[in-house]
């Protein structure tokens, strides 16, 4: 049947009342045809899998070597708290730790600290010292293991920390295999967790990179992070542009600071967030190392083909799990890290059900792990690379998100750069017309989110919910008390003065840091004493 008959058969059809978009707006036709990628270029715009310019995947054979990595972010109450729930992990089948900081943590603030009551140990595990992190990764060998840190404005002083744990096991720091988030760029966009300013912070940052390239080699030095941007309320294309363009601007920043740009650009890393629309997460994934690759070459003038490679770590979608009938949050789960590995991930973490209520349970984050498991070893989905490659439908959503990122791009430049752009305002008021636009998409129902807006029940969830007690805040407390007697406090404040030192005269911060670190300085006094040097941020007020 040609083409021209087929369509006048389909005016015939009835359609569901229903405006058929991908959650970024992007319209979406009844079929998609070879009319929709012409001009598709096979071995430009695809290619193989590990070959320029990777849409296919950065691996010659992806999965059939070896699987995403399974990490589950965990962190919780007091650090021997967190321990006990990593190794329950692992004996579980967890091939790598990714952690989760309270917030007192996050802002660089100790436990001690007034800012901090009421906050110790809630969203996350509390890290005051050295001894903090020995106790936390007792009994876990580091050069086994990899391991994410979410942090971000003292993540060089919880890098530190995991060296001079891995130290204390013996482990060199050029064995030590992992990520720290570090990206101080979507701070200011969405997550809104900073100390300093903007351009001291890039100093930290590629003081990080510097060090890092040369001392901790298989280091991922900066999770450049969409997922906080999406969290926040923007779209899939936002998330794809935003993204990528503060990963160049890292990259810029270190080219600045005189780093030879294949000596960094190796170990810059992303994280991505798997929202529910499943074919247009598929493409962005896509999309996203397409572009990466052909910037990396062609303006950066990148020479070694490891600069090119978007690896990018995956974590589902946090802001589409509901209270309402919490146990669809199994399934939202599901398809979204089925996208992420049909998207072509480098480690994934999957959602537990009960988040929208409290920090999971061990009975629903070992569930969220099993979802993985699943995907891995029963529904056949790693067997084959980039099994929708060649799909009209993912070809011409892919080409659509590439096209609407450089105009972001095109955008932001004419705005001064990514620095600018957060001084002028230009992605908190993106991000927030975003997520007002969808919320109203839901309230007309032009969009679903089953148990919310659509098949609605008035029954009330008896699901089992973790509390973390007082007493863990009293105890971490305590515990830093006993750190402060026992430690020398000569040491401490001679390498503290040096740090305020280093700030001043343009050192590289991050081995006075590990001083600070390995005579048991405070995560507060390290940042207290760079905000005497650096200042502190002042949001500007957006209209």
């Amino acid at each position: 049947m040609k083409k021209d008959i087929w369509e006048q058969k389909l005016r015939t059809c009835k359609e569901r009342e229903f405006k058929f978009t991908t959650v970024s707006g992007i319209p979406v036709k009844t079929l998609y045809t070879p009319d929709d990628i012409e001009g598709f270029d096979y071995h430009h715009d695809l290619g193989y899998p590990g070959e320029f310019p990777f849409t296919r995947g950065v691996y010659t054979n992806m999965y059939r070597g070896r699987l995403w990595t399974m990490r589950q972010f965990s962190g919780f109450g007091t650090p021997k708290d967190t321990n006990k729930r990593y190794k329950y992990l692992l004996q579980h089948g967890q091939t790598g730790l990714s952690v989760a900081f309270d917030f007192p943590t996050l802002y660089g603030r100790d436990s001690d600290d007034p800012f901090s009551r009421g906050e110790v140990g809630k969203c996350g595990v509390a890290i005051d010292t050295l001894r903090d992190m020995e106790i936390l990764f007792h009994g876990i060998p580091l050069e086994q293991i990899s391991t994410s840190m979410t942090i971000n404005p003292p993540a060089a002083m919880l890098l530190a920390m995991y060296i001079a744990v891995g130290e204390k096991q013996g482990v060199p720091k050029k064995a030590l295999m992992g990520t720290i988030q570090n990206d101080m760029l979507k701070e200011y966009q969405a997550q809104k967790t900073w100390i300093y300013p903007p351009e001291p912070s890039m100093r930290i940052i590629t003081d990080t990179m510097s060090y890092c390239a040369k001392e901790v080699p298989k280091w991922n030095t900066i999770s450049i992070s969409g997922y906080h941007i999406r969290e926040a309320g923007s779209t899939a294309l936002q998330e794809l542009a935003f993204t990528l363009k503060n990963g160049f601007t890292y990259v810029e920043y270190g080219m600045k600071k005189g780093l030879d740009i294949d000596t960094f650009a190796p170990r810059l890393s992303f994280f991505f967030n798997s929202h529910l629309d499943f074919f247009e997460e598929v493409a962005k994934y896509r999309a996203a190392r397409r572009i990466w690759a052909r910037i990396m070459q062609d303006r950066y003038n990148a020479q070694s083909p490891r600069s090119y490679l978007m690896r990018f770590h995956t974590q589902t979608a946090g802001c589409t799990l509901t209270a309402q009938q919490p146990e669809n949050n199994i399934m939202r789960t599901a398809f979204q890290a089925l996208a992420a590995v049909l998207g072509g991930t480098q480690s994934l973490h999957t959602n537990s059900m009960d988040e929208t209520y409290a920090l999971p349970t061990e009975k629903a984050v070992k569930i969220a792990l099993r979802t993985q498991q699943l995907i891995a070893f029963e529904t056949g989905a790693g067997n084959t690379i980039d099994p929708l490659g060649g799909s009209y439908f993912i070809e011409a959503l892919t080409d659509e998100l590439e096209k609407g990122a450089y105009k972001y791009f095109e955008r932001i430049d004419k705005l001064g750069g990514v620095v600018k752009a957060i001084e002028k305002g230009f992605f908190q008021k993106e991000i927030s017309r975003s997520a007002y636009e969808y919320q109203k998409k839901l309230e007309r129902k032009e969009k679903y989110h089953v148990g919310v807006n659509i098949f609605q029940e008035d029954t009330k969830s008896d699901m089992e919910i973790l509390k973390i007690s007082k007493e863990v805040e009293r105890a971490q407390i305590a515990s830093l008390r006993r750190v402060k007697q026992e430690r020398n406090s000569r040491k401490v404040k001679e390498s503290l003065k040096s740090l305020r030192k280093g700030a001043a005269d343009g050192s590289n911060l991050m081995p006075l840091i590990l001083e600070c670190v390995r005579a048991y300085a405070t995560l507060g006094e390290m940042c207290e004493m760079l905000k005497e040097e650096f200042g502190e941020y002042q949001e500007p007020i957006i209209f």
